[in-house]
Formats: structure tokens, C-alpha cells, sequence
């Protein structure tokens, strides 16, 4: 029987990425179906969360190996392989993988359609006067549906990790928490470490530019409004 050895699966940034992100989604819902003096913070959520997307996408491109997309993003065959029970690998499984871009990809739509939206009453997203009312009107039909793609797809998230908690005996939690794993040794190899250094330094690098797309988010590079002439006397 091949032996069990302690290996580092998921680094600290993106640990931080998934709790933080786990907490604002449901805030971000929450604030916004109940929307009054809330609404203010469901855009502050939003962009928030547009922040955190932005990290996620860099730190997927630059990050440490098993944060990647090429880290774990596989093929058809690798997922073949994992539903005849053959796959042996680390971090995510392929379908996993596909659902965390699916889930990704999601919270883009939501995020991005939010940023042009607007209520007509006491919310306006700060980029929506950069597509006119029309467009804006779309993206807020958008907004309102896409909410329950999302939503769904986190109950599934949710699932799944009961699923695979309480049937195949698999805590995918517990190494989100400490970002360590027990994994069989033929398997350990494919783990590659990151100095602490670089991941340091790349952090900043993803940080930075994530601050960036909040500013541009936030309506930033948008020049403000005239000022109103004085009435004439």
C-alpha cells in the first residue's frame, strides 16, 4: 500500500482568496435582495469581490504552481480518467477544475453587468454612465438573473464538499484551511514548492494590479461631471 506523506497543497493567497470570497458572496446577495441603506454596501461588495477576481485571474497566470490554471486545468482524458476512478493528482480534480472556472466566470458576469447597473432609485453602478441608460438597463436585467446562476452555483460548490466529506471521506476543507494535505507518496512528487520569496513578491505584484481594477472598476479613469453653471442674475 502506497505510504501517506504531509504535503503543502494550497498557499496562503489563495486561501485568503477563497475564505474572503466565501464570506462576500453571500454578503453581497444578502445586501442586495435586501437592498434600503444596504445598497450602499452591495456596491462596496461588489467591488470588493471585482478586486478579489482580479487577484484570483493574475495569481492563476503568475502564482505558485498549483495555483496556476495550467497547474490544474486538465484535458477531456484526465477527466475520463478521474470518472473510471484512475486519476491520482493533488490540489483540485479535473472536474473540480471546471467548476472552479465555471464559478469564476460567473461571479465575472455578476460582477462586471453590477458595475453598469443601476435602480432607478438609490443605486447606480459607477461605470453606468459610461454605456448610457439603455445598456444599462440591460446589464441590470442581467444582474438581477444572473444572481441565481450564482447562486446555484454555489449550493453545488456546497454539495459537493458534503458530498465528498461524508461518502469519499475526503475533507476538502481542512487543507483550504491549513493548506496542507495527506497525500500518497507516488503522488507527492507532483507538488513542486515555492519559495517563500518569490511568493512574496508575486503576491505584491497580484495585489497591485488587483488595486488597479478596483480603481477602473470604481469609475476612476472616468472624468466627473461638469460643474453646474451659476444661475444668472
Amino acid at each position: 500500500m502506497d505510504a501517506m506523506t504531509r504535503v503543502q497543497v494550497w498557499d496562503l493567497p489563495t486561501r485568503l482568496f477563497h475564505w474572503l470570497l466565501a464570506v462576500a458572496i453571500p454578503s453581497a446577495v444578502a445586501t442586495g435582495m435586501i437592498g434600503g441603506e444596504l445598497i450602499v454596501w452591495h456596491g462596496r461588495l461588489g467591488l470588493f469581490i471585482a478586486g478579489l477576481l482580479a487577484f484570483r485571474l493574475v495569481w492563476g497566470l503568475i502564482g505558485p504552481a498549483n495555483a496556476r490554471f495550467t497547474g490544474f486545468v486538465r484535458g477531456p482524458r484526465a477527466i475520463r480518467s478521474y470518472l473510471r476512478g484512475e486519476w491520482k493528482g493533488v490540489g483540485h480534480n479535473p472536474l473540480g477544475a471546471l467548476s472552479v472556472l465555471a464559478m469564476l466566470a460567473l461571479i465575472g458576469i455578476q460582477v462586471g453587468s453590477g458595475l453598469f447597473a443601476n435602480d432607478d432609485i438609490a443605486f447606480r453602478g459607477p461605470l453606468a454612465d459610461a454605456v448610457g441608460d439603455d445598456w444599462s438597463s440591460r446589464l441590470t436585467s442581467l444582474h438581477a438573473l444572473a444572481q441565481y446562476a450564482l447562486i446555484a452555483a454555489v449550493v453545488v460548490h456546497a454539495a459537493a464538499i458534503v458530498y465528498y466529506v461524508r461518502v469519499r471521506r475526503d475533507n476538502l476543507l481542512r487543507p483550504m484551511v491549513s493548506g496542507y494535505k495527506h497525500v500518497p507518496e507516488s503522488v507527492a512528487g507532483a507538488v513542486r514548492a515555492t519559495r517563500p520569496a518569490r511568493i512574496a513578491a508575486t503576491f505584491v505584484l497580484a495585489a497591485a494590479i488587483a488595486a488597479g481594477a478596483v480603481y477602473v472598476a470604481a469609475g476612476g479613469l472616468i472624468a466627473p461631471p461638469p460643474p453646474a453653471a451659476a444661475p444668472a442674475w
